[in-house]
């Protein structure tokens, strides 16, 4: 009996505390809406982040509760689109297909490396010694840091730079958040018109470090009929919202940054 009575009296504190935890469950239970987890069942689980929410899971969440629009996930695209209507019974959003550019053609035949980095190779490492170890500190450090997190190898570095795959990419932005020269940027798929340098160096130090590189003429900006091109700190950038593709901008362009 010695031995017995710590055992029931520990087996009963275990029934007791079972009772009450049952008993908090049922009491404290929040019923989820079905609807998230069907929603978040047919998101392709990228976690990105590129519809502005944490996850999947909060995507989906905010979609049932909040009323979030429906065409947000870039990688889902239209299909996740059209799933997510008819799991809430309403017309499917339109979805603009995007895509990456790294606004960057500076490769191994247009731009030199001034020192041989030894340590790890990655662009974010190279980036903290003087600024890089190219002779452009804006451009393409060509080291992969973007095809390393790229889920659906839209990636490749070529010749020293890296190059986007529209077909494959999902335009999901993972790639935009690690590049350390903030080269990437997402767009539309429609959008055919890219200026292919981000140089901030006026147009003498530019040609002298890479020539692919903008100088900042002007030119384009001011045979745009759609002001669509302006030229901000010695480069062109383009408003995809106002481009109509008409090329005239990559015609008139002098050093052809233009593609």
């Amino acid at each position: 009996m010695t031995y017995l009575i710590p055992i029931f009296i520990l087996g009963g504190c275990g029934l007791i505390a079972g009772i009450l935890l049952t008993v908090a469950a049922k009491v404290f239970y929040v019923k989820t809406d079905e609807r998230i987890e069907k929603i978040g069942a047919v998101l392709p689980q990228a976690n990105c982040g590129a519809c502005g929410y944490a996850g999947c899971s909060d995507y989906a969440d905010a979609i049932v509760n909040s009323g979030a629009p429906t065409n947000l996930c870039r990688p889902g695209g239209a299909d996740a689109a059209s799933a997510i209507a008819d799991i809430l019974g309403t017309a499917a959003a339109d979805v603009i297909p995007m895509t990456a550019i790294v606004h960057c053609s500076g490769d191994c035949n247009a731009t030199k490396l001034q020192f041989d980095f030894d340590g790890i190779q990655s662009c974010k490492a190279v980036k903290r010694f003087y600024g890089g170890n190219g002779m452009c500190k804006y451009g393409c450090i060509g080291l992969g840091d973007c095809a390393a997190v790229c889920e659906h190898d839209a990636i490749k570095i070529i010749n020293g730079a890296a190059k986007i795959i529209p077909t494959l990419c999902g335009a999901c932005g993972q790639c935009a958040s690690v590049c350390p020269n903030n080269l990437i940027s997402i767009k539309p798929k429609s959008s055919t018109i890219d200026v292919l340098c981000s140089s901030a160096s006026n147009g003498k130090a530019t040609k002298l470090a890479c020539s692919n590189g903008c100088i900042g003429c002007k030119i384009c900006e001011k045979k745009c009929p759609n002001e669509a091109i302006k030229v901000e700190n010695f480069h062109a950038s383009i408003d995809y919202d106002k481009c109509t593709n008409c090329g005239i901008c990559k015609t008139s362009c002098p050093v052809k940054v233009i593609h």
